[in-house]
């Protein structure tokens, strides 16, 4: 435990911001889950709708500090990536018809 003034006041700061980034990080991961769930049944139009959202929380949670903006720019290529190869697919079945 904490001895001295400052150190009990590092450790219940610590404390409300372990909280707060846990909060930015689950809504973000939760978002990503979404998505690729949409992804996996083949809803484009809602994941159209879905992704900029998605890059939204993605970003903001970077600019709060929970998350390195390197981290935030491969979560968004990959959310990208993820969503395209929807479309490719869609559009591969839409050419063969």
């Amino acid at each position: 435990m904490a001895n001295t003034r400052q150190s009990l006041k590092r450790a219940r700061r610590d404390q409300k911001r372990r909280v707060r980034n846990r909060q930015h990080l689950s809504k973000m991961k939760t978002y990503i889950r979404n998505l690729r769930k949409l992804v996996l049944e083949g809803k484009l139009e809602e994941a159209t709708e879905y992704l900029p959202k998605v890059v939204s929380i993605i970003q903001h949670t970077a600019s709060k500090g929970v998350i390195h903006k390197n981290e935030a720019s491969r979560r968004v290529s990959r959310a990208y990536k993820i969503f395209n190869s929807l479309k490719a697919r869609k559009g591969d079945s839409l050419s063969q018809n």
